[in-house]
């Protein structure tokens, strides 16, 4: 695979050395068994996969170019380069300024821009109509693009399919950036729809079977649907695609449980049941879905005091590890390393009240601590290595940690 140049902050020598040597020994990633690191009294358990994903160090390494290219000019983001609130830092730091935040809300005017200005597309990609939005103005969208390859090839399959006659469902977040793209793209070709959850696609599977009134539809989906959506007609040959990040599992049931109402629903008016469900394989990108398989065999194989995700607090792919994670065991959703205060106070975020909290004992008075660390895709492994560092120095064991550093670099 592709190398990046990323700012060398972002970089951790000792993830590195332990990523490359578990990569040596199992070059076709069969292996989601996770890295044990003894430290005295404190055992690390490192999921297998985490950390940085391709399209991530893709856009950052596209972004930082944009900048040593062009000095002297304006450059802007169209919204955060990904879910990363240290990145996003050290490009405003740089001088470049966010056209609009993640929700869409506009925090410059289009008339503030003009075409000598350089716009950098994140890793989420953009709608149709700001491309045309930029274009009007005499920007080239497509010069910084930094759109991730997997969510490229969401929008290709669904306009395949699209065109087949399809209807598009999109499992995804409505008001995620990526999710927002991969609708607009869709509904050039096809009438589109988004399901937040298993919820909402059970609701979906009653205007599939008729047994509500269709008039409710647009109540129920307010803001989801493609202008123009026929509940009566648009239903009747859908296929799924999903917004990369989510979790698999629920994508994959959601998935089944569409394919199973449609099909069921015609299997008794007429003898082509199968051409009203477009089996698509599962559009979760490769490094969502290692990451999250990587976690599933950590907590299946091994026994934890505690469970520490670290990532963007507004980051899906982040989210969805704690989910996993916070099912089994007390888990901590951490920003970095000063979220853990002393050896009893842990600031983290909840995800149900979506807000940061402080929690107190949060190691166990054990002689013996076992801790799970894992990361989102667009987390720099060097926050990784500062979270190593500070658990080591609050159990006393820094001088294991040492030791182990040299044994590791031998």
């Amino acid at each position: 695979m592709k190398s990046f140049n990323v700012p060398i902050h972002y970089r951790s020598p000792l993830v590195n050395t332990i990523k490359q040597s578990r990569k040596v020994a199992d070059k076709m990633k069969n292996d989601f068994t996770p890295t044990i690191l003894q430290l005295g009294t404190l055992q690390l358990i490192l999921a297998r996969h985490f950390g940085f994903c391709y399209g991530v160090e893709n856009a950052i390494e596209i972004a930082f170019n944009a900048v040593e290219e062009n000095k002297g000019k304006r450059v802007f983001l169209l919204s955060e380069m990904i879910h990363n609130p240290g990145v996003n830092a050290d490009l405003l730091a740089l001088g470049v300024r966010f056209i609009m935040d993640t929700k869409g809300n506009m925090l410059l005017n289009w008339d503030d821009l003009n075409r000598d200005d350089i716009v950098i597309i994140p890793a989420f990609g953009t709608t149709v109509e700001i491309e045309e939005k930029l274009k009007s103005i005499g920007i080239n969208p497509t010069i910084y693009e930094t759109t991730c390859p997997f969510v490229e090839k969401v929008w290709n399959r669904a306009a395949k399919i699209g065109k087949e006659g399809y209807t598009i469902i999109i499992h995804g977040k409505p008001g995620h950036e990526e999710t927002r793209a991969t609708f607009s793209h869709s509904k050039e070709n096809t009438p589109t729809l988004i399901v937040k959850d298993m919820a909402q696609a059970q609701l979906l599977g009653k205007y599939i079977a008729k047994e509500l009134p269709a008039k409710q539809f647009y109540e129920d989906f307010k803001g989801q649907f493609s202008t123009g959506f026929d509940v009566e007609k648009d239903l009747v040959k859908i296929g799924v695609v999903n917004q990369t990040t989510m979790l698999a599992t629920e994508t994959q049931a959601i998935s089944e449980y569409l394919k199973n109402t449609i099909t069921n629903f015609y299997s008794n008016k007429d003898k082509n049941e199968e051409l009203h469900f477009a089996d698509m394989r599962d559009t979760l990108c490769y490094a969502t879905h290692d990451n999250q398989t990587a976690v599933l065999n950590m907590l299946e194989t091994v026994e934890a005091n505690l469970a520490l995700v670290i990532g963007g607090y507004n980051s899906s792919n982040t989210s969805h590890l704690v989910e996993l994670c916070e099912a089994i065991l007390p888990t901590y959703f951490i920003s970095n390393e000063t979220c853990l205060i002393d050896n009893k106070i842990i600031k983290h975020f909840d995800l149900h009240t979506h807000s940061e909290i402080i929690t107190e004992t949060y190691l166990p008075p054990t002689p013996n601590i076992k801790v799970m660390i894992t990361s989102g895709a667009s987390c720099p492994d060097s926050l990784v290595e500062s979270i190593i560092n500070r658990l080591a120095k609050l159990t006393a064991n820094e001088e294991h940690l040492a030791t182990m550093q040299k044994d590791w670099n031998a």
